[in-house]
């Protein structure tokens, strides 16, 4: 899980560099990403194909959104850019709960069949999948912005968006590569929290309450400590079913940690 909120912290984070966007959507899009994967294996595709399928549904989505509403709303403040994918978040959702209805299911994938044990704890390789996908996944988006020129042109667009236009950055150009990004890390969350957890539109919709709380953890900038950020979340949630009384509330852990987060955020903000 921590894995997971890891991925999805790195998501919003490389949107939120580029666009100055909060992606409210992002869960939901991994939700359906989830449910075109689950499909497509009930219908006895190649699982290859349906994970490519899953994800490039996300992408095309994330891509339509930040090319045909996100530009009407480039002028207008963060606050309300990041509102407007709430409304795709609700239309997602409702789409999905539509078509595929309410019953939680179980993506299965090839990777539940091994396992490995560690002291006394057993992972399978699904697990540890997720991990490596966390840690090669923020590794590939940090070389992207430290080593490239898109890389450097959406750096350059997080600091004064306006200026790099009249520098010559094809802000639409930018904001697509960190949409399309965004897109493809929401689609590997969906499968891997599908999988691990079950998949119900709702719930993965919510995945996004976790990701913000490793996103602001990592001041919304420092990849690796939005990486740290999720995993921390995810063991704090794990750990909390040794403490009696408190089990029965430990899917609220990574709400209470995104609150502190933010708390400490706006202090430290202050204070400089």
């Amino acid at each position: 899980m921590g894995a997971v909120y890891a991925l999805s912290g790195v998501g919003l984070v490389v949107l939120y560099r580029s666009s100055g966007v909060l992606n409210f959507a992002f869960g939901a899009l991994g939700a359906i990403a989830a449910y075109v994967a689950w499909s497509a294996l009930d219908r006895d595709w190649p699982p290859v194909l349906a994970w490519l399928l899953a994800i490039s549904t996300a992408m095309a989505l994330s891509l339509a959104y930040g090319r045909l509403l996100a530009p009407k709303l480039s002028d207008r403040e963060p606050t309300i850019r990041s509102i407007g994918t709430l409304g795709l978040a609700l239309v997602v959702l409702g789409f999905t709960e539509w078509y595929w209805g309410e019953q939680p299911r179980r993506l299965i994938l090839p990777t539940d069949s091994f396992s490995i044990d560690l002291a006394d704890v057993r992972m399978s390789y699904t697990r540890i999948l997720g991990l490596l996908l966390a840690l090669l996944m923020m590794s590939g988006v940090g070389l992207l912005l430290s080593k490239t020129r898109i890389g450097l042109q959406m750096r350059a667009l997080a600091d004064d968006r306006q200026l790099s236009a009249i520098l010559g950055v094809r802000v639409l150009h930018v904001d697509t590569v960190a949409w399309v990004l965004s897109g493809a890390f929401a689609g590997v969350c969906g499968l891997l929290l599908g999988n691990i957890v079950r998949l119900q539109a709702t719930l993965l919709t919510f995945l996004v309450i976790p990701a913000f709380a490793a996103a602001i953890i990592g001041r919304l900038g420092s990849l690796p400590m939005t990486v740290a950020g999720g995993i921390f979340i995810g063991v704090v949630e794990a750990l909390a079913i040794l403490v009696p009384g408190l089990s029965s509330y430990r899917t609220a852990m990574p709400f209470l940690i995104a609150l502190l987060a933010i708390v400490l955020f706006r202090n430290d903000t202050r204070k400089a």
